[in-house]
């Protein structure tokens, strides 16, 4: 059965790249510096809890705050803090950073022990310790998005298997890698918050992860794996949840008012890991591919390392990149050089060759509507961007610009190259109430 007899929503199909589904992840050294943010996540930035000249260890604690809404960070490595400075990060905020110089001994902090977990609070404080914030791009700290007033809002877990965006391949070897993991994340969420029926989404591109997974779920009637079409943006959370489940999310709703909870499989199988070790969350697996990649593979790298010394562990570049992007070629933040750090919700480095960076020019719309029929969301860009001209509020909350999910589909499929995923963004901002 596919989609779980839900009807496909439209997107896009694109070239697909998996290039490194085969490469098992690599552990990178140990650099001699690292650059940890401690704004890695939505919400308040953390205080730093170390100061220069302090010694620190492997997922050791050095940054916090008392906001609801915000996410530990650890330190990834061992060794001395040089400096507590601020960076710019690779979204432009400046954010402040902990720099720390290795000593390549790697020492494990006392503060590592597995959470003693008995009853849904403990849960919670536990994903709250862990640092753990959402693995598939957002940066939602798991703590908040798992901490519901009423349990029996909530009937439903989707996993988040897609992994839709072109050349990113780290959850799959998740999938294939650390399937028991995902499992025991899976296990421990429907235990503590009573949910009964688990649905995992993953692209039928993937025929390996969704046979395995299958096989060893079998047993199990309460866990559905729900093969999806290989069309992009599948793993967009209103997508999601309805090909998998039929929940709708609608407009303004966060998926736990429309009955359900989403999570990446990576974040998921974070959890079973941490409720094991109690080693928070320090490094990330991401992908490193694009043509200007000598050695395209899956790294494991500590969370404050710069890009630049994960290309030196990629072998290089072939040629002076044309284009960098943290994410995928859909979504991703394009990068003005190699010397941003890793932060935890980054999943892919991306660099490409100046023969693979086309220049396109705008022109005008000949209302084709390509762009209308490409949206998940049933939108029309068009009439959109139409009414961002005329600075239109009542006619672009008619149009419902706040259902945009800024997946890309509609820049994609128009053939004047209109920027509308820019207007769209910019259309949401008009229309957001003033502060």
């Amino acid at each position: 059965m596919s989609n779980n007899g839900k009807k496909t929503l439209p997107g896009v199909h694109v070239p697909h790249h998996k290039n490194t589904n085969d490469c098992v992840p690599q552990v990178m050294p140990v650099p001699d510096k690292v650059y940890i943010s401690l704004h890695m996540h939505m919400g308040a930035p953390c205080d730093p809890l170390v100061k220069k000249g302090d010694t620190v260890k492997v997922g050791q604690l050095i940054g916090s705050s008392q906001a609801f809404m915000s996410a530990r960070t650890h330190s990834s490595v061992s060794g001395t803090v040089e400096a507590i400075t601020s960076m710019t990060t690779s979204i432009g905020a400046v954010d402040q950073v902990v720099v720390i110089a290795t000593d390549g001994k790697q020492e494990i902090s006392e503060e590592v022990q597995p959470p003693v977990v008995n009853n849904y609070q403990d849960f919670l404080e536990a994903l709250k310790c862990s640092g753990l914030v959402g693995l598939g791009g957002a940066g939602f700290p798991a703590h908040v998005k798992f901490n519901l007033k009423d349990l029996n809002a909530v009937d439903t877990l989707v996993i988040n298997a897609a992994e839709c965006e072109p050349y990113i391949t780290t959850d799959l070897r998740t999938m294939l890698d650390k399937s028991d993991m995902l499992f025991k994340g899976i296990k421990a969420v429907q235990k503590y918050m009573e949910i009964n029926k688990v649905y995992i989404g993953i692209e039928d591109n993937k025929p390996q992860a969704i046979e395995k997974l299958r096989q060893e779920s079998a047993n199990d009637p309460t866990i559905e794996v729900v093969p999806l079409k290989a069309m992009y943006p599948k793993g967009a959370e209103k997508v999601i949840a309805y090909e998998t489940c039929g929940k709708v999310i609608k407009e303004g709703q966060l998926p736990f008012q429309a009955g359900v909870i989403i999570s990446n499989v990576t974040s998921m199988a974070f959890i079973g890991e941490y409720l094991t070790t109690g080693m928070p969350l320090i490094t990330k697996t991401l992908t490193v591919d694009g043509s200007a990649i000598k050695e395209p593979k899956n790294v494991v790298a500590p969370i404050g390392a710069t890009f630049k010394d994960i290309v030196e562990f990629c072998g290089g570049f072939k040629e002076e990149p044309a284009k960098l992007l943290m994410g995928g070629p859909m979504m991703g933040t394009p990068l003005y050089d190699v010397n941003y750090p890793l932060v935890k919700n980054n999943n892919a480095l991306l660099a490409f060759a100046k023969a693979d960076v086309p220049h396109y020019e705008e022109t005008a719309c000949i209302r084709c509507g390509r762009c209308v029929r490409a949206c998940p969301m049933r939108l029309m860009p068009s009439l959109i961007e139409t009414a961002f001209k005329m600075k239109d509020i009542n006619e672009l909350k008619a149009l419902k610009v706040n259902l945009c999910i800024e997946c890309g589909c509609c820049a994609y499929a128009c053939p004047a190259k209109r920027q509308l995923v820019v207007v769209n963004k910019l259309s949401k901002r008009l229309i957001a109430p003033k502060k």
